[in-house]
């Protein structure tokens, strides 16, 4: 299924660089032009520490979202987004992200801006390219189960409950996986972290139901990956921080790759990667995204050597726990650098070829 034995991958989103946190908060000082100038100059600042680093797999850093699923709500139409989240003051929580209203049928005529991130990718990382460099490109997507999550029921359209609201999202991210692939797409991971979260309490046989209806056309047309993990907003975990609950209904997820957050529970259950390597390749997050210790390449290499207990060097990628968004780009920098290096230092050690 993979490129390369014990390749190296990101999930998805990277921290902004700080004059784009500056810049998105003054958006109506600025032309469309010069959005879109701060766009393409956010990507490639994200490209930029990742082929840096020497990633397998790379993606956009999801700089031109602003936030993990904002951006997508934008897109759809029948939302009144909120004004502002319900609590505003003290620590951070979930409630600081309040719910949109939906106030008529759910629509997305315009698609999700997927394809245009990607397309963005495209161009940006040719030069690179073309000098010789030829990572993956990976496109990620929430699940219309985590898609859901931030919208308000509305019993009087039809949509009494979040299962209802989910089905109402997933013809609509169906459509831009089946987009993306035509746009070239060869990677797309499709993030579930709520299935994840809620799999202790809710039906998880469901969720797979779910999972596998959204990437039922894309199936076999491009390497699905998932990510399963149990939130980060402001570092901050929802749930009980448990991958059992989800299994073994999970391992009917239809993908190529699952992946599971390890490094911030210390590796607790790690030996059950060893049944989803038995159905796909295993990406094990080995870098702790809700840390600031800066894991050393021989931290990354004994982690890499501990997944060998159960998964074998074909089927398994090496990641962060999550996206780094939450994470300050000083320290992702080099969190990154040295998972690469420490893979390498195992690659070396089994005379794997290093690229």
């Amino acid at each position: 299924m993979m490129t390369c034995p014990l390749r190296t991958s990101v999930i998805g989103s990277y921290p902004f660089p700080s004059w784009l946190e500056f810049a998105s908060q003054h958006l109506d000082r600025f032309g469309p032009d010069d959005v879109a100038e701060l766009q393409n100059d956010a990507v490639t600042t994200a490209l930029h520490d990742q082929i840096t680093a020497g990633l397998d797999v790379i993606t956009d850093g999801e700089q031109t979202r602003f936030d993990f699923n904002l951006s997508f709500y934008g897109f759809i139409q029948g939302i009144d987004l909120e004004s502002a989240p319900p609590r505003r003051f003290g620590p951070p929580a979930h409630d600081q992200r309040g719910k949109h209203a939906v106030v008529a049928e759910l629509r997305a005529p315009r698609g999700l801006g997927a394809v245009e991130e990607f397309k963005r990718l495209q161009l940006l990382t040719e030069p690179w390219r073309k000098a010789g460099y030829q990572p993956t490109l990976k496109s990620s997507v929430p699940g219309p189960y985590t898609l859901s999550g931030r919208l308000a029921p509305n019993p009087a359209l039809g949509y009494p409950d979040r299962w209802a609201l989910t089905e109402a999202l997933l013809p609509i991210v169906r459509k831009e996986l089946e987009d993306l692939v035509e746009a070239g797409c060869q990677e797309i991971s499709v993030d579930e972290p709520s299935m994840s979260c809620y799999a202790y309490r809710e039906d998880t046989k469901k969720f797979v139901d779910i999972f596998n209806r959204t990437v039922e056309t894309v199936t076999g047309r491009t390497r699905v990956c998932t990510h399963l993990c149990f939130g980060n907003f402001k570092a901050r975990a929802v749930g009980p921080r448990q991958i059992a609950p989800m299994f073994p209904a999970f391992l009917d997820f239809k993908c190529n790759e699952m992946h599971v957050e390890m490094a911030s529970r210390e590796f607790a259950e790690l030996e059950l990667t060893e049944k989803i390597a038995e159905r796909c390749d295993v990406a094990v997050g080995i870098v702790d995204v809700k840390s600031y210790y800066v894991e050393t390449p021989e931290d990354i290499a004994n982690r890499v050597r501990r997944c060998f207990e159960y998964v074998p060097p074909e089927k398994l990628v090496l990641a962060p726990d999550c996206g780094l968004s939450q994470t300050a780009r000083w320290a992702a920098r080099r969190k990154l650098a040295n998972l690469v290096a420490g893979v390498n230092q195992v690659k070396q050690s089994i005379g794997l070829p290093v690229y």
